[in-house]
């Protein structure tokens, strides 16, 4: 068993759902008291999109995961990033009733420096404790390295040019291919071979490769990636494949997940990826349909079955719905990332208290 190096996920990564009447106002975290937020990703319960935020880009540029659109550059969506959470003003779709999530990443405080390691010079901040970075590059249009500042290979990337509109482009070590491989995060396509947006090239400790495809790299626009590189304990990203039964299939993480994103890579259509997180039903292990996709805007689904369909356990999770290809088809393949609420032993080699 591989002891963790971070016994207090909620120092790096939070996941808040809250509720509140229309105006403006703040979300206060309720776990570390000391996680400001360097990336943030918020989405209303109710049917109104996603809105992510990164303190390298600032509080004015607004991302909306859903769309391909480019930044929004207006006031008052988010007004400042907190030091036990974050604020927002009157406009965007914080400026309603209703309930929110929010999922936060903890990078460098803001703090960024420039990285000559690539052929392309970066702007970086990273938190390699939990392995997360935040990368603002210009593209060349031309095959190119991009360094992220993690110092270890990186499992997961998300790359968004947000100049222009452009589509959210993934790498994952989940996938059939590494170097070649891409999902798409706005639409819900199956994954496939692009051998232009990685230039055929897995990342490193120190690069990640991009070719010449317009998403990634556009000569004279900007973009910002987002690297999380695995930790024990906290962070755990991996290939799954559905077996069709009622037992289900266990994932193994190492911890109690606080967040996971869970996306059949095999096919278009249900496949879509969906995120979940614990903070929607508390301490209740039992994640019925509480679905939130990352490929639209729609409202949470909350149908309920039978049967438990997404069970969080102390040392992962358990896939086991029958109903739809997005969770446990025979044979589809999918991919998953996982984010720690307790590790299942703490660096000293004590079990947690977690259930």
């Amino acid at each position: 068993m591989a002891y963790t190096d971070i016994d207090d996920p909620s120092a790096h990564f939070q996941s808040y759902a809250f509720s509140k009447s229309t105006g403006t106002g703040s979300a206060i975290f309720d776990g570390n008291s000391d996680l400001q937020p360097d990336l943030l990703w918020v989405k209303p319960r109710h049917a109104d999109g996603h809105e992510l935020w990164d303190s390298t880009r600032g509080i004015n540029s607004t991302l909306f995961p859903h769309s391909a659109e480019a930044q929004d550059t207006s006031a008052n969506r988010l007004t400042s990033f907190d030091s036990d959470g974050y604020s927002w003003g009157n406009a965007g779709n914080h400026n309603a009733a209703g309930n929110f999530v929010s999922w936060a990443w903890k990078a460098n405080g803001g703090s960024t420096s420039s990285n000559t390691s690539g052929s392309i010079t970066s702007t970086v901040q990273a938190n390699t404790t939990a392995g997360i970075s935040i990368v603002k590059y210009t593209g060349t249009g031309s095959n190119a390295t991009v360094g992220h500042g993690l110092g270890q290979k990186p499992s997961w990337i998300i790359v968004k040019k947000y100049s222009a509109a452009g589509t959210w482009y993934n790498a994952h070590e989940g996938l059939n291919n590494f170097a070649t491989d891409v999902f798409y995060g706005q639409v819900n396509f199956a994954a496939g071979a692009e051998a232009n947006a990685w230039n055929s090239t897995e990342p490193t400790a120190s690069v990640f490769s991009i070719g010449t495809n317009g998403s990634v790299n556009s000569s004279g626009e900007s973009h910002i990636a987002y690297a999380f590189a695995e930790k024990p304990g906290f962070s755990k990203f991996g290939r799954a494949y559905g077996n069709g039964l009622t037992r289900g299939v266990h994932i193994h993480c190492g911890f109690k997940p606080r967040f996971v994103y869970w996306r059949n890579i095999s096919r278009n259509g249900d496949g879509g990826g969906w995120l979940r997180d614990t903070a929607r039903r508390g301490f209740d292990d039992q994640w019925y349909y509480e679905n939130l996709g990352w490929h639209t805007s729609d409202a949470e689904t909350t149908e309920t079955t039978s049967g438990k369909v997404f069970e969080v356990r102390a040392n992962g999770f358990v896939i086991r719905s029958q109903v739809q290809e997005s969770w446990n088809w025979n044979d589809d393949v999918y991919i998953y990332c996982a984010f720690a609420e307790n590790p299942f032993v703490t660096s000293s080699g004590a079990p947690t208290t977690a259930k």
